[in-house]
């Protein structure tokens, strides 16, 4: 079963600035919780999923996470209820922690656009927490100054205040667009008919189903921390987002 095919239907999708909602319990067992609508970011292209909270009936259930399957199903915190099909439910995402994960993930994509505009290199891998994440590169070669360079070219791009756009194009439409791919491999399952587009305009332009801020400049400052060589040309690069 596709994401498209999921009983619930994505908020965090439509509107990332989305905190707090109202739905309707479809299933909950050992899986997890199906709900309706839900907000909850599931995890996916390296960024984790979000917590938070669903209140029902007087009780609180906190969510750890979130599992995709056959549907989207939400966790409950080790020992806390579980409501029943068909109940009422509030949800409410942990605000700081999502907005550190948009913010560490914009900054992911200003740095994949800057090495691949400036070094023509494609990324690997990668992964984040909040305000700390990874990402590697195909590169051979790593010039003098490299860290630098990088690190001053990040941070121009955020002062630039680029705006972030999100649009969902047809298969064919999003493959047309020149170097919508900017891993080595590509990661999007032939399944998929529509394809989530995440637009730092003029910079990057990528496939990518993660939550983001709306421009660089609520990113705040990029620092390349580490450069690790992982082996056959293949670099590592570790940044921190800093206020």
């Amino acid at each position: 079963m596709t994401e498209t095919s999921w009983r619930t239907h994505r908020l965090e999708l439509d509107d990332q600035s989305l905190r707090e909602w109202d739905a309707t319990v479809l299933a909950s067992g050992e899986d997890g919780i199906v709900l309706d609508r839900s907000a909850f970011y599931p995890g996916g292209g390296g960024q984790p999923p979000d917590h938070g909270v669903l209140l029902w009936g007087g009780v609180q259930t906190r969510i750890a996470g979130a599992r995709k399957g056959d549907d989207l199903y939400l966790l409950a915190a080790d020992g806390d209820p579980v409501p029943p099909p068909g109940t009422a439910v509030r949800g409410a995402i942990e605000d700081d922690r999502r907005t550190a994960l948009m913010r560490t993930h914009s900054g992911l994509h200003v740095l994949c656009g800057v090495v691949y505009r400036d070094y023509g290199s494609l990324v690997t891998g990668g992964n984040m927490e909040p305000f700390s994440a990874r990402m590697d590169f195909d590169l051979p070669q790593l010039p003098d100054g490299f860290r630098d360079a990088v690190q001053a070219a990040c941070n121009a791009e955020i002062e630039a205040g680029r705006r972030i756009d999100v649009r969902v194009l047809p298969r064919d439409d999003a493959f047309a667009i020149p170097d919508i791919i900017r891993t080595a491999t590509n990661l999007v399952p032939p399944e998929v008919k529509e394809v989530r587009i995440v637009d730092i305009v003029g910079l990057d332009q990528q496939a990518d189903g993660g939550t983001h801020v709306a421009s660089t400049a609520q990113i705040g400052r990029i620092e390349v921390v580490k450069i690790e060589n992982k082996g056959k040309g293949f670099r590592r690069l570790r940044i921190r987002i800093a206020d």
